[in-house]
């Protein structure tokens, strides 16, 4: 069971501005030389949106992930997340905090491959605390939710990549997380496995799932709500609109 100090908590009127607030956020990496992966990031998402974030290798799309969600520690900047200061919190409460809050999905989908479906997905319930029988319960309605609840107890290795990621998204929605981070979902799928996850994540997101994802895959990204393009630790300002020269005489 996971047990920690409940983190500071925004006035209800800031909560309701953003889930996530992200504000002159800087990441450095320190082996030998310092690379300064985040230089200074404004980003926001707001509650029950889907927002892809895109660019090239190296841009830093996967340190902000982990930064927003709290994997990794910031050198500079405020990072709030549904109303929660990150920086503010110790590590374990940190741990906590996205154990409570926060559902993770991964390009190498992370199940272990000792359990079944049903036994990977109620992971989550366990670790806070909810009893082996109900948790049991709510894992098999979030497969059968998915469309796996026939395929609940195959193991890992029993399952096609698509059915795996779908496993790791019940996984990661089953204890109503208020945000889900999804790290290149579909990298390792194929376009039918692709389609699948993607059209799984459009329809829990209409339902009010707040998601971010990262992504290489420009038709992966275009069926998000909005698209941030990163490049060498920065966001890139949107394109102006394009002007309109009027009816030509």
């Amino acid at each position: 069971m996971i047990t920690t100090e409940e983190p500071e908590v925004l006035s209800a009127d800031a909560a309701d501005q953003a889930i996530v607030t992200a504000r002159r956020v800087r990441k450095v990496y320190r082996s030998g030389t310092e690379v300064e992966a985040l230089r200074g990031v404004d980003f926001e998402v707001g509650r029950g949106e889907m927002v892809a974030v895109v660019g090239p290798s190296g841009s830093g799309k996967t340190t902000l992930l982990n930064c927003l969600s709290g994997l990794e520690r910031i050198d500079g900047g405020q990072i709030l997340v549904d109303g929660s200061d990150m920086e503010k919190l110790s590590d374990n409460a940190r741990t906590g905090y996205r154990a409570r809050h926060m559902g993770f999905v991964f390009q190498a989908f992370n199940l272990l491959p000792v359990l079944t479906a049903v036994e990977n997905v109620e992971i989550p319930l366990l670790l806070l605390g909810q009893r082996p029988r109900p948790a049991r319960e709510q894992a098999m309605a979030m497969l059968e939710t998915l469309g796996l609840a026939d395929r609940a107890k195959h193991r890992p290795d029993m399952l096609s990549g698509g059915e795996q990621q779908r496993v790791a998204v019940a996984r990661a929605l089953v204890h109503q997380p208020a945000i889900v981070w999804a790290d290149e979902p579909t990298g390792n799928l194929d376009t039918e496995g692709t389609e699948v996850v993607v059209e799984l994540l459009v329809r829990l997101n209409k339902e009010g799932q707040t998601m971010v994802l990262v992504t290489h895959n420009p038709a992966v990204a275009g069926r998000a709500q909005r698209t941030v393009r990163m490049r060498d630790g920065r966001i890139e300002a949107p394109p102006p609109p394009a002007r309109s020269t009027g009816p030509t005489s």
